[in-house]
């Protein structure tokens, strides 16, 4: 006898916020973490033959502070579109 798999529950998202892949990320769109508020300044590029997402962004507030952010290809992503 097949048994069936219990659905995950997860909370109710928020209309703004999306869960994406790194590589669809856009200009504009805005990341939360621990640090603050960040917003991508450039398109995502891969490295590692693709296994790696890689994204400059600039902290909201503060353009002088950049970082580039790294995710696995494979991880999904909580961002704000602009």
């Amino acid at each position: 006898m097949a048994r069936s798999r219990p659905e995950k529950k997860r909370g109710p998202a928020s209309p703004a916020t999306s869960r994406i892949l790194p590589m669809q990320l856009r200009i504009g769109d805005r990341l939360v973490d621990e640090t603050g508020e960040w917003e991508v300044v450039s398109q995502p590029y891969t490295t590692a033959g693709g296994k790696n997402a890689r994204v400059r962004v600039h902290r909201v507030g503060e353009p002088a502070v950049t970082a580039i952010r790294t995710w696995g290809a494979h991880e999904r992503i909580n961002v704000k579109r602009a």
